[in-house]
């Protein structure tokens, strides 16, 4: 995230927050290599760059680029694309509320629009990947990331930059959230879909209907820091403060508890 705060311009805080929503796959470390790599590729002004760039001068400046599945010419279709948003918009910003107003504030189908335009008609299967299509069933989770750094308020971390209520956001499910949403009981779905992220923001808006998304950062910290482990273990759980709605720790618990008893109760025979 810090990439996108390098730049002062709007317009180029978009497109770096693009490039790095869109390669926040595997390895945390190779990621963050990666997104340099397409940055410093981009110049000063990434916004500018692509803009007076054509097709074959964004592939030139990336022309090598790996990472993972995708290669320069994924990154170029979408960062071409992007271009032409710009040009058409004024900014990605100005194109997505436009796709927002048609789709009728349908957020799911205004992100299906938005992704549709970053894609073109030519889809590659890598070209899907990267940029991922709401309506396929997919949890979205690198799209919705970059929806929330752009539409949520300013706070050193999101930008806050769309005009879109962050009421409509969908949080970004990766397997962090998705662990830690099933130990509090914030969805029973054993698989990351666009429906899990959707019955987690449900679930979340009990808490903040206006800004359902906020929590994200303290529920992935927690999988990330290793403060929530995938089995209960009392050095940490016992001084969380989710212990008491952790159906994790409360499954071990009466597990814990139910073997002492029948241990008590051969010891009594």
């Amino acid at each position: 995230m810090d990439f996108i705060h390098r730049y002062d311009e709007p317009v180029d805080q978009e497109i770096a927050g693009l490039v790095a929503s869109s390669l926040a796959f595997g390895n945390a470390v190779t990621a963050r290599r990666s997104v340099e790599r397409v940055l410093s590729a981009l110049g000063e002004s990434p916004a500018t760059t692509i803009v007076e760039a054509d097709h074959d001068e964004i592939f030139d400046r990336l022309r090598g680029f790996v990472h993972r599945i995708y290669r320069d010419e994924h990154l170029a279709v979408m960062l071409w694309r992007a271009a032409a948003l710009v040009r058409a918009h004024g900014s990605l910003g100005r194109a997505f509320v436009g796709f927002y107003e048609a789709a009728s504030g349908d957020f799911r189908e205004s992100m299906a629009r938005f992704a549709d335009a970053l894609r073109g008609d030519a889809q590659t299967r890598n070209l899907r990947h990267l940029v991922s299509d709401p309506r396929a069933g997919s949890a979205c989770k690198r799209l919705l990331l970059y929806a929330r750094w752009m539409v949520r308020p300013a706070d050193g971390v999101d930008l806050g930059l769309w005009p879109v209520a962050p009421s409509n956001l969908v949080i970004p499910v990766d397997t962090h959230i998705h662990r830690i949403s099933r130990n509090l009981g914030l969805t029973d779905r054993r698989t990351a879909t666009w429906a899990t992220a959707e019955e987690i923001t449900a679930a979340l808006r009990r808490y903040d209907p206006d800004d359902p998304v906020k929590y994200d950062f303290a529920l992935c910290h927690l999988g990330v820091s290793r403060e929530c482990p995938s089995r209960p273990d009392p050095a940490k759980c016992e001084r969380c403060v989710l212990q008491d709605v952790c159906r994790v720790w409360t499954s071990g618990l009466r597990i814990s508890n139910a073997t002492s008893a029948q241990k008590a109760g051969q010891l009594r025979l």
